[in-house]
Parts: structure tokens; sequence; C-alpha cells
């Protein structure tokens, strides 16, 4: 037993000194001197030592691609030996893991297979502590893992934060025996040529038997050779020449199928190229017949036109100094390809150029997008501008799969929730607004009203929706939100529908239910998770299109919260003005071009926008807005720009016809590219194995410049390029800077190296096979390393899965103590007011009785009775008759009864 407040016994003594200096008190009866005993241990707060009984046991499932069989034989007899070997206290939990967790028992469990190519064992260990620091407060936990061993992610700090908690990890490796396997070992290519030069592509392959081996080698993926290949002694080798006659990067890929083969997971490896030539634009459009390509091409610029945005890829942007965005609206752009934008611009030195039109600015979704930071204008109408009421309903997915845990460690439904608060703050005060959760049938969580006077609570409502299990039926959730749509009072009735792309259920007869919708003045737009690959995607598309809206796919559940606001500013808060404005000249334009622009005076119509602090504009609207049409301005090293009015396709007869429009197009575009390197310089990087190296070569006129200020080396990491870093350089000589990097499997990098304000790119490059796959030993090894640091081990018997960890628990006494002086208390006080004692008890078996003797007196003291007797004889019989005394007063009596009182005090 512990004290944890010692001091308080102090207290005792110095109460017990004063009840003896002040007998009165009383203090020294035995019932209060107990009293004060429990009291002054009370204050102290024992508390007893004890051992936890029971102990909760957070079993982990590797349920990635690659353990998928093993973990099939074995798991049905494990979960029977740890049952068996359970005790009455313990818990056991199970949480399935690859690139996501989920604990058993949710629903929507199968639509776990599309995110199970990664082993995150690492997220999956952090999860489970956090589950049992939540669910199993105060008592003894620990994590037994099932996995073939093979994480794909590092577990730095997982020891750490186990040790911390005081929970031990124990694994046990799951694992098929020696199969026969055969995969791509590598793909090798330099990481760069020139425009129309050969090059050498060799492929490895390697097997645990030998035999021949089918091999197939695509390129953008269509097939460029087939053959069979030869593995001997482990090993064989495919060895041939390929040249390109355009610019960019090419992107390789080897595939192998034989006829028995362990593993399918590592028959393909990938790799890219860029060849390299003069720099070029990238024009996206949603028109066939862009106007703007030959206007640029009469001008001498390298144009490189894309109208299937769809199937764009990152790597397109190496080799391009400019990249416009005609008309083209978020949701038809790869959302990697929109995130790697920021990168290009910034660190890479590329510009950027968006165009007005009805698919364009927050019109085309791009509020809060990837790219709002890098446009020279703020898209949202302000709220008092809009002239328009918008009645709007949510749909949202609540089925079981919303339960499932995401890399930043929130639910899918949880970043639902953040969306739609999203959409409700950007709602204007007179707006309208309706939410339904959907499983089965449509839950009204927020019924249609306006959102000014209820912001706050309907944020609360739709922040505390709960994935709770079952389906979603598409419609019943449409049905629901347009029968309270139809009758709003609204010139603008909206719905978005959230689903998940892999269960949308029970689609009814939605085209019957959309042209209601259509003919009631109501529109559509669909946000679904996950790839257009998936079982429903085709659904989801086809109610967008034919609800005259936008469609959203993504399979990263973190983007949902910006989907719902780009959406909703889409619909309540953008403007495409139709009607023809007049311009004026703002002066910027100066900034561009030392020369005067001929301006057109009226512009077709144009997307309303707001100029941001750092931009600068060329030209503006003389309406009421004063809106900029031209403006434009710098993001890292590279330079943006936006043109409000449309460069082509409706609404743009009058800017087409204006006489100076190439000379605008060629103007602008010529200070976005920027300016050209100086001679002088020059960079080159190759891959070798595993390590890229890049070298920095120079002239000695640039070496005042870099000693003033050295050349920077960004690295952009994964086909998205949000995680960038710089490297540190090494002078190997005067006129030459290296630097290296360790790059990981299957995962894209680009960099720049930046001289001053220009910038010199290289990339992409891909160390491409799948890391799932590659069975590196080294993570096994870090899995027994974090093992064994937070006390656990490899698990061969399943029995001592629940051996408990001795972890001291402290019962606090406090209450106890308390509640026994209470009751003692009472007694103490019973005692008190009733004078009542404790009984004598005497048994007869206990002593026997004794019955005094007469004692014999002395003779010394028998003469002197003597004596005392004959005087008594000798007294007169009168004289022992004594007077009877006189009857006393009522004054008397009272006066000796209070002086008898008085003494008896």
């Amino acid at each position: 037993m512990t004290l944890r407040h010692p001091e308080w016994l102090a207290l005792l003594p110095i109460l017990l000194l004063a009840g003896w200096m002040v007998p009165r008190l009383g203090v020294w009866k035995p019932l209060r001197v107990i009293l004060l005993i429990l009291i002054t241990l009370a204050l102290a707060e024992p508390q007893w030592r004890r051992l936890q009984d029971g102990i909760d046991l957070w079993v982990l499932l590797d349920s990635s691609v690659s353990a998928e069989e093993p973990m099939a034989k074995g798991l049905p007899e494990w979960e029977k030996l740890l049952e068996k070997h359970r005790g009455p206290n313990d818990r056991v939990f199970y949480l399935n893991y690859a690139t996501e967790v989920m604990r058993r028992g949710a629903e929507g469990a199968e639509l776990y297979a599309r995110n199970r190519h990664s082993t995150q064992t690492g997220m999956a260990i952090t999860q489970a502590l956090t589950m049992a620091q939540k669910e199993g407060k105060d008592r003894p936990a620990r994590v037994l893992a099932f996995t073939d061993g093979y994480a794909t992610e590092p577990l730095t700090g997982i020891a750490e934060k186990m040790v911390r908690q005081g929970v031990e990890l124990d694994y046990r490796l799951v694992r098929d025996p020696e199969p026969t396997d055969y995969r791509v070992a590598s793909l090798g290519m330099p990481s760069r040529s020139q425009l129309g030069e050969p090059f050498m592509i060799e492929v490895e392959v390697k097997g645990t038997r030998d035999g021949k081996v089918p091999i197939t080698i695509l390129r953008d993926g269509k097939e460029l050779r087939s053959a069979e290949l030869e593995v001997r002694l482990g090993s064989g080798r495919l060895r041939f020449t390929d040249r390109l006659i355009t610019t960019g990067v090419a992107h390789y890929e080897a595939l192998i199928q034989p006829e028995k083969d362990a593993h399918l997971g590592n028959n393909r490896h990938e790799a890219m190229i860029e060849i390299a030539g003069g720099p070029r634009v990238l024009l996206l459009s949603s028109y066939v017949d862009d106007p703007v390509a030959p206007t640029l091409q009469r001008q001498g610029f390298t144009v490189e036109t894309v109208t299937d945005t769809r199937n764009l890829r990152p790597g397109q942007l190496a080799g391009v100094k400019c990249v416009i965005l005609n008309n083209v609206p978020t949701f038809e752009l790869p959302s990697d390809f929109l995130r790697a934008l920021d990168f290009y611009v910034r660190e890479q030195g590329g510009s950027l150029l968006m165009a007005g039109g009805k698919k364009s600015f927050a019109a085309g979704g791009y509020f809060e997008s990837a790219i709002d930071p890098l446009l020279p204008v703020s898209m949202e109408m302000k709220q008092e501008h809009r002239k328009l009421m918008v009645a709007m309903a949510i749909v949202m997915d609540r089925s079981g799969s919303m339960g499932m845990t995401v890399g930043n460690g929130f639910t899918k439904m949880q970043l639902a929730d953040e969306g739609a608060g999203n959409a409700i703050r950007f709602l204007g005060a007179q707006d309208l607004l309706a939410v339904f959760a959907v499983d089965s049938s449509a839950h009204e969580m927020v019924p249609l009203q306006q959102v000014g006077p209820n912001r706050e609570k309907m944020e609360s409502a739709v922040r505390r929706i709960e994935s709770t299990g079952g389906g979603i039926y598409v419609y019943e959730g449409l049905k629901a939100a347009w029968d309270q749509l139809k009758t709003a009072p609204a010139g603008q009735r909206h719905i978005i529908l959230f689903s998940d792309a892999a269960d949308s259920e029970e689609p009814g007869d939605y085209k019957r239910l959309i042209d209601d919708i259509l003919k009631g003045n109501g529109t559509v737009s669909v946000i679904a998770l996950g790839q257009r690959s998936d079982v429903d995607a085709a659904l989801l598309e086809d109610i967008a299109k034919r609800g005259k809206g936008r469609l959203f796919f993504t399979d990263k559940a973190e983007e949902l919260p910006s989907i719902f606001s780009q959406e909703t500013v889409a619909v309540a808060r953008s403007a495409f003005i139709s009607d023809p404005v007049k311009t004026q000249g703002a002066g910027g334009w100066f900034e561009i071009s030392g020369q005067t622009m001929e301006w057109l005076g009226e512009a077709d119509g144009y997307n309303l926008s707001y100029l941001r602090d750092w931009a600068s504009q060329g030209l503006i609207t003389k309406d009421e807005y004063s809106a900029p049409l031209v403006s434009y301005g710098q993001r890292g090293i590279g330079r943006t720009a936006a043109v409000s009015f449309p460069l082509g396709g409706e609404h743009s007869a009058k800017v087409r016809a204006w006489p100076k429009y190439g000379d605008f197009l060629q103007t602008l575009v010529r200070w976005l590219m920027g300016e050209q390197l100086p001679p002088g310089v020059g960079l080159k990087h190759h891959l070798a194995g595993r390590q890229l190296t890049i070298d920095l070569m120079h002239d000695a006129e640039w070496e005042p410049k870099l000693q003033a200020k050295p050349p920077r080396i960004l690295m952009a990491h994964g086909s998205a390029a949000k995680d960038s870093h710089e490297l540190a350089w090494e002078r190997l000589s005067p006129g030459h800077y290296q630097a290296s990097v360790t790059l990981t499997e299957g995962e894209m990098v680009r960099g720049a190296v930046q001289l001053g304000g220009s910038a010199v790119s290289f990339g992409p490059t891909l160390l491409g096979s799948s890391t799932e796959w590659a069975f590196d030993e080294s993570r096994t090894e870090d899995l027994r390393r974090t093992s064994l640091a937070s006390g656990g081990r490899e698990l061969l018997d399943l029995s001592q899965a629940w051996r408990s960890p001795q972890i001291t628990r402290f019962a606090d006494m406090q209450s106890m103590l308390l509640l026994a002086a209470l009751v003692l208390m009472l007694v103490e006080a019973l005692v008190t007011r009733t004078g009542w004692r404790m009984p004598e008890w005497a048994f007869s078996g206990w002593a026997k009785q004794k019955v005094p003797k007469a004692s014999v007196a002395s003779a010394k003291h028998q003469e002197r009775l003597k004596v005392r007797t004959v005087e008594v004889k000798a007294v007169p019989e009168e004289a022992k008759t004594a007077p009877e005394a006189a009857p006393l007063s009522p004054e008397e009596r009272r006066s000796r009864y209070d002086k008898a009182k008085k003494y008896s005090r």
C-alpha cells in the first residue's frame, strides 16, 4: 500500500495532543480516536497495489495482396487457438489492414479489396494503440500482428510509442513455402535522351526455376515488342534499342506471363525516359478546334494540344514551359496532374495560364483546388454581388464502407461530414439547404431551411453523421432530396450526391426521376469516392451527365472537404457574365511589355473574379464590379496569369475578331515562359540501381554568381509532387557540383536546380516496381527490432498470446475509508445521545466464584472495639432518639438542589 499524500498523517498527533490538553473535548474516547485515524488516512489517499486482471489483445491481420493466400489458409485455426486459451476477463479485437485499417465486423468489409496493394503495418499498430487507449482504459493490452513481414513503410517511431504506452508487440510471420516464382527484377534505360537518338533498353527477369518466360514491352500503353525470355541459373536478360521522334516523356512497361507463378504482383516493371527538345506549350482545351493553338504556332511556339484531359500524367510536364487551361473543368483533370502543377510553377519555373469560359475558374470547380493559390484572382463571389438564391440538398452515403479509417487517422465519414460543413459555410444567408444521410433508406438530418439563422446548428448536425452499415440506396436519397427541393422558392435548385463508386445500390427508376428534376429547374452533381473503373462508376457518371451537373472521382478521402467546397462555390458563388461588357486598360501591362496594347473595346462575357494582393492587372471591366479581365503575377520562381474572357468557343466572337488577338497571346505567353537560362551551365542526371545522381557543370563566368548565391536543388516525390525537399550539394571540383538521393521503388521523382531567378528542371524518373511485391527482408528485420524493443517476440505458440504484462495497478481506498468514517460517526453520535455503554459479559465457565473469609482482628484492635461498645451502651435512652428535623421550605430545598448540582459538575 502507498500513500499519495502522507503529509496528512502529521495531523493525527496534533489532534490527539489537543484532546489531551482539553479533556472536555472527549477526543480520547475510543470511537473518536478511531474516527480521527480513519479521516486522517482518507486525507492521505492510500492506494492498494495489485496486478490487473484480464488483458486486451489487439490482433492485426495483414490483408494485403501479397499475404492473401497464406492468411486465408491459417487464419481459422489461429482464431480457434486464441479463443481456446482466452481467459474469462480477456478481450480480443481484430483489425484488418493493408493501405487502410478497418475493424472487423464493420459493414462494407467487401469493399476493402481495392485498397490492398500496400502493407501499412506502422499505421495499423498506431491505430491499434489509439483504440486500446480509448476502449481499454486502465487495462493492460498487447498487439499481435499476423503478417508476411514485408511492410511497405518503415516502422519509424513505433517502438517508442509502444514503450510509452506500455504495450508489447508480438508477431507471427505468415508465408508460403518456397514456390515457383518469376519476377521482373529491373527495366533499365537512360533517364534522358535527345530527339531521334537511339537508346538501349535492358530487362532482367529472375526466377526460382529455369525455363522460358513470355515477355511483353509496352510504350505509353501500346505494345512495342513481345518475345520469350529464357531464364538460366535464376536470371535472364532481354536487350534492344528504341528511339523517339517527339519530345516529352515516354512511359515503358515490361510484363511477363509465366505458366506457373506464385506471385503475379511482381510480374511488371515501369520506367520513364525524357526526350529533350525545345520549350513547348501544353494546351489543355475543351474545344475541338481551339483557335489558341494555330495562333501561337504562327508566332513560332511549339504547341501540344490535349483534348482528352482525363488521361494526363504529371510526366507530361517535362520540357513544358507554359500550361494553358482553356475552359477545362477541374473534374476533367486527374488530381495527380493538378497537384503536380504547384511544384512545376513554384520550383521548376514553369508557368500557368487560365482562360475564361463557363467551365473555367469557380464555375469549373477550381475554388480551393490544388491550383487555386497559384492563380492571380480569387474566385468566390462576394456576398454583396449575389443576385440569385440557391436551394441545395446534399445526399450523403453513410454505408458501412464509410467507417473505414484512411491515412490521416480520420474515417471516410468524418471527412465527408467536414465537406458538408464546408458547403454550409460557403452558402449565402438567404440560401436554402437540406441534408440527407442514406443507407437502405433516406434519413433527414437537416430539413430544408434558410442557412442564415441556422448555420451553426446545421454544421453541428452534419458533423455528427456517422456510418451505420448497409449499402446506399441511390434512388431513395435522390427522391427524398427532390421532394423537398421541388417546392422551394429559389431560382436554382441543385442536388449533390456523395456515394461510393463501388457500392451504389438500388438505382431504381433514376432516369425518370432526373427528368423530373430537370423539368423543375434542378440539376444533380455527383461526388464519387473511388475510381472510374469501379463497379458502380458508370451509374454515377450517368446520373451526373443526365443531371447536367459535375462529376468528381477521387480515391483519396482526404480530398473530400475541398471537393465539397469546389462544388458549392461552383453552384452558389460563381458567375459567368454572359452579357457584353466594356473594357478599360489598367496600366499594369507595362510590367509585361514596354509597348502599349490596343485593347478590345468590348468582351462577349467573362468570369467574375477578384484581384489578389500580390497580382497586377492589365485590363478591367467598366461595369459595377470593375473586375480584372487580364491579371498576372509571380509564384515562386514561376509565373501565372488569368484571362477572364473566353479565348475560344461560345462568347468569344468579339475577342477572336480583335486585331491584336495574336499579339496579345504571344506577348503574354512569352512573359510567362520567362527568360532563357544564360549559356555556360548544364545539368545531367543518371540512375544506377536505386541511386539517382545529379551533376551540375558550369563555366568560369558562373563562378562569381554561384559564390554569391549557391545553387539550390529541390526534389519532389510522388506523382502529385506533394512531398518536396532540398538536397545538399557536394563540390567535386571547380565548375562541378554533384548531389545524390536513394529512390523508393515505384515512386516517381522530379526535381529542379534553381540558379538565381531561373531553374533547370529534370525528370520525371521512376524506379518502377511495386514495393508490395519487393519482398524486402530489411522490413522483416525492422519488425523484429520493433517487437524486441517493445518487450514482445515472435510468437510460435499462440497460447502465449494472452501473457499479461506485469503492469501494476493502484486501487484507491479513500472512498472506503470515508464510508467507514461516516458509519463510525453515526455510531458515535448515537452512543453520545443515548448514554449507552458496552454491556459486561460473564460466563460461569470462565472462573469460580470466590467466597470471602472472615479475617481475625488483632488484640489491640479487639480491645478498641470493646471500649467503643461500652460507650455506646452508656448513652441514655432518650439521647438515642434524635429530634425530628423541621420541614424545609421550598426556597431551602431549591438552594440545596442548586448546590448539589453545582458540585456534581
